[in-house]
């Protein structure tokens, strides 16, 4: 990957430039990723990963791609080890927060991406609606709304958040 400031997911042996986050996607990805890490922390299964960590969904062609935050279980992190690099693989939990710049195909094609590398659920957070949407192989989305409480235990154990509190 380019090293020019900018953000970037290789997608099928493709380079994709993207805009730099604005303001409001930043602070739902933090309000997100604090509360995941805490999560994680507390209860010690496994490692939660910022915005911009790259995972390997696939080779030849290669595509990398960059969640706003992610969870790896503590049996399969220990089983690679530390990485410096990107994460071979998908995590098993992704989440992605729309930006004023994502169209809605961008956003499904990364969710069903993320699903067909591994990942047991994926997160898409709409800052605008306040809603979100978790993906679950193929057929199983569901849009919550801010009264909603998510339940990710399945791919992170015991995670479960109130939809408004992300959006606070």
């Amino acid at each position: 990957m380019p090293d020019d400031g900018m953000r970037h997911e290789l997608v099928r042996g493709e380079l994709r430039t993207m805009a730099p986050a604005g303001f409001e996607h930043g602070r739902v990805s933090v309000r997100l990723g604090r509360l995941l890490d805490a999560h994680v922390e507390e209860t010690g299964i496994g490692v939660a990963a910022g915005a911009e960590t790259g995972f390997v969904l696939s080779s030849d062609p290669d595509t990398v791609r960059a969640p706003d935050a992610a969870f790896v279980s503590r049996e399969r992190a220990d089983a690679v080890g530390r990485t410096v690099k990107y994460w071979p693989g998908g995590p098993d939990f992704a989440a992605e927060v729309i930006s004023p710049n994502d169209t809605f195909r961008e956003v499904q094609e990364k969710a069903l991406e993320w699903l067909a590398s591994g990942t047991i659920a994926v997160l898409v957070l709409d800052p605008d609606q306040h809603t979100a949407t978790v993906y679950r192989g193929q057929g199983d989305t569901r849009i919550h709304n801010a009264e909603d409480t998510l339940d990710l235990s399945d791919a992170v154990p015991g995670f479960t958040v109130p939809v408004a509190r992300l959006f606070a």
